[in-house]
């Protein structure tokens, strides 16, 4: 008797998980009809005032450093290239990029100077010729060998960044004629 009662019970137990209701399950489906509105479409407009995810005041080319698929060769909007902004492109730097690009950008890192591959140095002629936003998009989505640092650093730090690695770029090549007068007087003025 003990032996049916168990046979019944494992029986019913095991009849009742065959069900495909998680299989089965109520979804829209791309370019399908839906019963769930009575229009019948699938894709629905976003409600009013719904927030981007990437967040709200960011513009397309802020977050991908890209107009009309081209990489851009400015800041974008609101950014300017202030002393602040560089500044804190040089402490994002210095965390994020140093330990492999080194502190100049020469690619000559400490993880380099252990035996990982060299990164190319921002000195040569193909990296000083590429517009700004090709910094902006190889931190977010990574090249070669490195990886995206998109969920380790925010999205104006890369651009704080990519502005600091052209300066770098730009301090190689950087005669004093190039600097503005009242730095000049300074640069002439110290022993």
């Amino acid at each position: 008797m003990i032996r049916a009662l168990l046979c019944v019970g494992l029986s019913s137990l095991l009849l009742s998980s065959c069900r495909q209701d998680m299989y089965n399950q109520p979804k829209a489906k791309t370019y399908s009809q839906s019963e769930f509105f009575r229009d019948g479409t699938s894709a629905r407009s976003l409600p009013a005032h719904t927030v981007e995810y990437h967040g709200a005041g960011e513009s397309e080319v802020f977050s991908t450093g890209l107009t009309d698929g081209f990489l851009i060769t400015q800041l974008p909007a609101p950014l300017t290239p202030t002393p602040e902004l560089l500044q804190r492109g040089r402490e994002r730097y210095d965390i994020n990029c140093a330990v492999c690009h080194g502190l100049t950008g020469a690619g000559n890192g400490q993880i380099v100077q252990r035996g990982f591959p060299a990164p190319p140095t921002y000195h040569s002629e193909r990296l000083r010729n590429v517009p700004l936003g090709h910094f902006y998009d190889v931190i977010t989505n990574g090249y070669g060998t490195m990886y995206s640092y998109a969920s380790r650093v925010e999205p104006v730090d890369r651009w704080a960044i990519a502005a600091y690695v052209r300066a770098l770029q730009l301090s190689q090549q950087a005669t004093t004629s190039d600097l503005p007068p009242n730095e000049q007087r300074t640069l002439e003025a110290t022993p």
